[in-house]
């Protein structure tokens, strides 16, 4: 039998071809989250004129005020909400393409459309849709007799961020689940159906559990990207308001840091909000893992 591995001649090609990579992961994540470490056990004037090392009080700060523990509600609330709404609808498109014989490739191209849209303008959309003079879905609501406003109600805000980042993201965990069915043997599914089983039965006995390494994967991008990506959301709709109802970490680091100019702070809570991140994703792959059907 021959072998037919690649061997390098080089000894060093291998690290050229790495150090590209390398280097963009040193410069862009870890020197940033390197810096970011350091300046949250600082503390700074507005100006940067004089700087002060205070260990740990940014962090004991942080986890005293209130605003910040709503913000940790807040962000709770919100990835969930979001995780939930864009894996369930882009769940329910992706089996209506596969039971679709014609124009699916059509169906197809215009539900990935959304994912080429910028999450500000996203949000600038559905914040003009749900606008309480001039949108749609608040005359809609009104002839129902429900006055919407998010400017003042803050379940009313909480829905239009949701709404405006699960619609950004269902195109993206659309693409995947596709994938995913069409790589369920049909063979599986045909002789469940000989033997009776219904389109729901099949579903939950098949189509699901094979589904499941698709799914995981997709609910830890899902959770990273309502942790981080849903900046440009929240800022264009409702900048945190009203009453800090939408206030999500990553905005309230911005708003701290930028605003605020309480940079030592900012840090911390940037230092936190990634620390989040990697205990969720940790938590993920160890418990949730566990029930994913390879």
């Amino acid at each position: 039998m021959s072998d037919n591995r690649t061997v390098f001649g080089a000894k060093l090609l291998p690290y050229f071809l790495l150090f590209p990579q390398l280097a963009v992961t040193a410069i862009f994540f870890l020197w940033p989250a390197g810096q970011a470490v350091w300046q949250s056990f600082l503390r700074q004037d507005a100006f940067g004129l004089k700087t002060l090392f205070v260990g740990l009080a940014n962090y004991r700060a942080l986890f005293q005020d209130p605003d910040y523990l709503n913000s940790l509600q807040v962000t709770l609330v919100f990835a969930i909400s979001v995780t939930v709404l864009s894996l369930g609808v882009a769940l329910i498109l992706a089996l209506a393409v596969d039971r679709m014989i014609r124009s699916a490739t059509v169906y197809t191209t215009l539900l990935v459309w959304p994912y080429a849209v910028a999450p500000a303008i996203a949000g600038i959309m559905w914040w003009f849709m749900f606008n309480p003079s001039i949108g749609l879905f608040p005359y809609m609501l009104a002839m129902v007799g429900y006055h919407w406003d998010h400017s003042l109600k803050a379940g009313d805000a909480m829905i239009l961020v949701v709404i405006a980042a699960a619609w950004k993201q269902i195109s993206y965990n659309f693409l995947f689940f596709v994938a995913g069915l069409q790589a369920i043997p049909a063979s599986l599914r045909e002789a469940a159906a000989i033997d009776g089983a219904g389109p729901v039965k099949r579903f939950w006995s098949i189509t699901l559990p094979m589904l499941s390494p698709t799914t995981f994967f997709l609910m830890v991008v899902n959770v990273v990207y309502a942790m981080f990506d849903t900046f440009a959301v929240i800022h264009a709709t409702t900048q945190g308001g009203p009453a800090q109802a939408t206030d999500i970490l990553v905005y309230k680091v911005y708003d701290d840091g930028f605003i605020g100019h309480n940079l030592g702070s900012s840090a911390a809570q940037s230092v936190v909000l990634m620390a989040i991140v990697i205990v969720l994703t940790v938590a993920q792959f160890r418990w949730v893992e566990r029930r994913v059907q390879y």
